[in-house]
């Protein structure tokens, strides 16, 4: 496999995730799981955004068996500007929960969902998106909606987006549960109100 030239391409093509996961796609076979995890290690430190969304990717595959893996996507990754590369790591945490068990990964969402990063909790409400579409939460509503809901009022905008947008989703097929959670919401918080306009949407 010729890595410096499917660098290139990816480096050439600004918008879209496809290429980036086609791109990892390419490469984790070619490579030992050691060389893959140094590689992406490597990826991340570039300044190239696609670099470090192809980074991200590549950590998500290996952190299913990558403790190291995992905790540099929550540690560090989380905390890159890019908005790109956020949305690379809500795709690596579902992978990281499809391929170990939604119900079985509970723990682990429960640890993301409430840590101080915004970025970490919007990995868990826009990664598992829709919600309900994933094998247990598709049996189990209620607690989607209960883990997703406690970030209602968080004061990032971009959290507070992917939490009504998220319960949004879920309303298609179950409005009833979502019309008795945000009864019990303060409207008067502006911050509440704005995830309530979004999670209402189609109610």
């Amino acid at each position: 496999m010729d890595l410096d030239n499917l660098l290139n391409k990816i480096q050439q093509i600004e918008h879209g995730f496809q290429h980036i996961i086609d791109g990892a796609d390419e490469i984790l076979p070619a490579y030992s799981k050691e060389q893959c995890f140094e590689l992406a290690l490597e990826l991340f430190r570039h300044d190239a955004y696609q670099f470090r969304m192809l980074a991200t990717t590549i950590l998500g595959r290996l952190a299913t068996e990558n403790n190291n893996a995992l905790c540099f996507l929550k540690g560090t990754v989380s905390i890159d500007r890019n908005w790109r590369v956020q949305e690379m790591l809500a795709m690596a945490f579902d992978e990281v929960c499809k391929c170990g068990g939604y119900e079985a990964s509970l723990p682990l969402i429960e640890e993301w969902i409430n840590d101080d990063n915004p970025n970490v909790i919007r990995a868990v409400t826009e990664g598992l998106r829709i919600w309900t579409g994933r094998p247990f939460f598709n049996e189990n509503p209620s607690i989607a909606i209960a883990l997703i809901s406690k970030h209602k009022a968080h004061e990032s905008k971009y959290l507070r987006k992917s939490v009504g947008n998220s319960l949004r989703d879920i309303s298609k097929e179950h409005a009833e549960l979502i019309r008795n959670e945000i009864q019990q919401w303060d409207l008067a918080n502006p911050r509440i109100h704005f995830t309530y306009r979004l999670a209402t949407k189609l109610l």
